[in-house]
C-alpha cells in the first residue's frame, strides 16, 4: 500500500479511536445545542452543523436543538419598512414585529427539520407554545417596556421527553406564551439554558461567532480552554469579559447550578466544531465543567 494512503487511513483510525471513550461515556445522554450566529446564515456551515447533530444522534447522544434567527428577522423587518431596534441586545418587539418574528422563526425551524430528515435522522420542529413548553411573563430592561419579549417562568418538558423517547430530535424555536395567550419572542440563549436545566442535560453547547471565552478579549492568546464553575464566577466578577459574553456566561453558570453538567462555547464558523469539541481530547472551544477532566 502506498505510504501516503496508509498514513491517511491510520490517521482516520486514530481519530475514531480517540472518539471511542467519549461515545461510550455519553451514551443516551442529553445534549442541548444552541444554534445561532454565522453558522445559521452560511449554507455550508448549516449543513456541517446538522451533520454533526445527526452523527451525535446516531452514536448514542440524545440531541436537542434550540435555534435563533435574529439576522433573518431583521432582514424581514427591514423588508416591511421597519427599523430594527435593540435595548441591551434584546429586540424591541411590538405586535407587528412579533408576527414577523414568529413567521420567520417557524420558517427557519422547518428548514432545519427538513435538512436533518434528509440526513437520515428523525426530527420534529416545535415552538415554545407547543405542548405549553415555554411559559413566559413580559421582560423589562431596567424598567423599560420592550414589547413582546418573554422572560421564561416555567418549562414543561413533557413534549420534549415524548419526542426523545420516540427517537426524534426536537428542534425548538424560542417563541413562548403567557397566561393570557399572548406570544413572546424569547432570547434563544435563555431558552436553551432553561430547557437544558429543566432536563438536566449532560452538555449544553453554544455556537457563537468567537473562538470561546477570553481572559482578555483583545489578547487572542488568552483563550480559555477549560474552567471550573468557581473560576467562571471569578471571571464574571473580574469585569474583563466583553459585553456580549457576560450574559451568556451568567446563563451558563445558572444552568449548571440547576443541573447541567458541562457547557461548551464554540466557534460556529469552524466546520464540524461540535464533533471536534466533543470527541477530541483537546477540543477547540471553551469547556465549563463542574469538575475539570484531566483530559482538558
Amino acid at each position: 500500500m502506498d505510504d501516503n494512503i496508509s498514513k491517511n487511513i491510520m490517521e482516520k483510525a486514530a481519530v475514531l479511536v480517540e472518539a471511542l471513550p467519549y461515545i461510550q461515556k455519553f451514551q443516551n445522554r442529553v445534549m442541548v445545542v444552541k444554534y445561532g450566529g454565522s453558522a445559521m446564515v452560511d449554507e455550508v456551515l448549516k449543513h456541517s452543523v446538522m451533520q454533526d447533530v445527526a452523527l451525535l444522534k446516531l452514536v448514542g447522544f440524545r440531541p436537542i436543538i434550540v435555534h435563533g434567527g435574529g439576522k433573518e428577522i431583521s432582514k424581514w423587518v427591514g423588508r416591511i419598512g421597519m427599523e430594527p431596534r435593540f435595548v441591551n441586545g434584546l429586540r424591541v418587539t411590538d405586535s407587528e414585529t412579533m408576527e414577523v418574528a414568529e413567521m420567520v422563526l417557524n420558517k427557519v425551524n422547518k428548514s432545519l427539520v427538513q435538512l436533518l430528515n434528509r440526513l437520515g435522522v428523525k426530527s420534529v420542529g416545535i415552538s415554545g407554545k407547543d405542548g405549553m413548553l415555554l411559559q413566559c411573563v413580559q421582560k423589562y430592561v431596567n424598567g423599560e417596556d420592550i414589547g413582546f419579549v418573554g422572560d421564561i417562568t416555567r418549562v414543561n418538558m413533557e413534549i420534549i421527553h415524548d419526542l426523545l423517547q420516540d427517537g426524534f430530535i426536537p428542534v425548538v424555536c424560542p417563541i413562548g406564551f403567557d397566561d393570557h395567550g399572548h406570544s413572546y419572542n424569547i432570547n434563544a440563549d435563555d431558552a436553551a439554558c432553561a430547557i437544558a436545566a429543566a432536563i438536566h442535560a449532560e452538555k449544553l453547547a453554544f455556537l457563537t461567532d468567537v473562538e470561546g471565552l477570553y481572559r482578555d478579549f483583545n489578547d487572542k492568546e488568552s483563550l480559555i480552554r477549560s474552567l471550573g464553575l468557581d473560576e467562571a464566577n471569578e471571571l464574571i466578577a473580574s469585569g474583563t469579559l466583553g459585553g456580549g459574553m457576560l450574559p451568556k456566561l451568567s446563563n451558563c453558570i445558572d444552568a449548571m447550578k440547576r443541573g447541567v453538567n458541562q457547557v461548551h462555547i464554540l466557534d460556529g464558523r469552524i466546520a464540524h466544531c461540535l464533533l471536534l469539541e466533543i470527541f477530541t481530547n483537546k477540543g477547540i472551544g471553551t469547556a465549563i465543567k463542574k469538575e475539570i477532566d484531566p483530559a482538558y
